[in-house]
């Protein structure tokens, strides 16, 4: 029953994958942990994240910003083995660092959701020097955050939310860095050996409900306009946060 109903979570968590381009491993992460464990549901949704990026890029590859990707790749990838390395370090404290990731993440949507309804008639100038501070430490955030749980997405979309404001184009970047950085991960996961011959099996299972879940979302993403989609962006962020601080 714990097998199925995570099959399940991965199908509805995969719609809003295929809508946004995120936030799919982020809401599948706590129920997956409870249903089948770390060493289950962390292998198995970052594949499944890759897969996700392979998706979107097949149709939308060309719309990738390849200046924002090649940044975010090169300074989250710093993160996701620091990200790595806390892992082990910081074992037994995953649920701390959860909440205190929570947390941040609900500041930060409800900040952007904020902006979008209200926009500010002028908006108060802001030193560059100030502006990078803050984009390379959510960057080097998101990366921590990814290594540690395959849950970077919320930090990475408050970034690239200010820098990509085209759906169709923040879309097809995002899905291209999961393939990027989610098969740095999964070679980790390799070496740790956790890639036995049941993970395998529950792996491919897996992959039927992932693919309707994207097909479903897909759909829905085409119907959608600019502001829906990022209010949409801006709710489910807000949703990964709560899940955070409850897990």
């Amino acid at each position: 029953m714990n097998n199925i109903a995570f099959y399940l979570i991965i199908f509805l968590t995969n719609i809003i994958q295929g809508i946004t381009g995120f936030a799919g491993t982020i809401l599948a992460m706590p129920p997956g942990l409870m249903l089948v464990g770390y060493d289950v549901a962390k292998p198995v949704l970052n594949v499944l994240g890759i897969l996700a990026g392979i998706y979107v890029f097949i149709s939308q590859g060309k719309h990738v910003n390849w200046k924002e990707l090649r940044k975010v790749v090169l300074v989250m990838a710093v993160g996701i083995f620091s990200g790595i390395f806390l892992k082990a370090l910081f074992a037994n404290y995953e649920s701390l660092l959860y909440k205190c990731l929570g947390a941040f993440v609900l500041v930060l949507a409800v900040q952007g959701y904020w902006k979008l309804v209200r926009p500010e008639k002028k908006e108060k100038t802001t030193r560059h020097g100030a502006v990078e501070v803050k984009s390379y430490a959510l960057l080097v955030g998101s990366g921590v955050a990814h290594g540690m749980f395959v849950s970077g997405g919320p930090l990475l979309i408050s970034y690239l939310s200010e820098k990509i404001r085209d759906k169709v184009g923040f879309r097809a970047t995002i899905s291209t860095v999961w393939i990027i950085l989610n098969t740095i991960i999964l070679i980790d996961d390799i070496r740790e050996g956790l890639w036995t011959q049941d993970l395998i099996v529950t792996q491919m299972i897996s992959i039927p409900f992932f693919a309707a879940g994207m097909i479903a979302g897909t759909v829905l993403y085409k119907r959608m306009s600019q502001l829906l989609f990022m209010k949409l962006t801006y709710i489910l962020l807000f949703i990964s946060g709560i899940t955070l601080l409850v897990k």
